[in-house]
């Protein structure tokens, strides 16, 4: 894929349409240095602007990524080499995505987890300081829940996110 091709085709379709980039910017959501960044060809539009691109510009996908439009016979190997280069270049992998969304779910569950550590401690320290072997054991279970907890909460984060519900990435 040439990004500066691509880039100037955008240009093409968006001056065709009538549209100023803050404009552009506006119908698909991103401000007017983006749509530049896109039509310098700096950065690639993500997949859900490409596909409103497509939508607003009466254009193929694969006519975007291709820099032009296509003739019947050209749309066939142009989506082949286009899928192609796309999954070379794709560096986020499932082992990726999976620590990410691992990553994702402990920032937003640190609160819950410090609070359960916190009961966990203080059932330990009222153990030893009551001399009371029920609020150890309470502590050892504590210990044992909140990480049974959150290994299953996370991992059912982790699925629901990495995965698109067909168990391919």
């Amino acid at each position: 894929m040439d990004l500066v091709n691509i880039g100037e085709f955008i240009a093409k379709l968006r001056k065709e349409a009538g549209l100023t980039q803050e404009q552009f910017g506006e119908k698909v959501g991103v401000t007017n240095k983006t749509v530049s960044r896109w039509e310098t060809g700096t950065y690639l539009p993500p997949a859900d602007v490409l596909l409103e691109m497509s939508k607003l510009f009466s254009v193929s996908i694969n006519e975007i990524l291709s820099g032009k439009r296509l003739s019947a016979e050209e749309y066939k190997e142009a989506a082949e080499a286009n899928l192609t280069q796309t999954l070379q270049a794709s560096s986020f992998t499932l082992k990726d995505k999976i620590e990410y969304y691992k990553k994702k779910w402990l920032k937003e569950h640190i609160a819950a987890m410090c609070a359960w550590g916190f009961l966990t401690v203080a059932l330990a320290i009222a153990g030893v300081a009551l001399s009371n072997v029920a609020f150890g054991c309470g502590a050892m279970v504590a210990l044992f829940l909140g990480h049974a907890w959150r290994n299953n909460a996370m991992m059912t984060y982790v699925e629901n996110n990495a995965y698109d519900g067909t168990g391919r990435y």
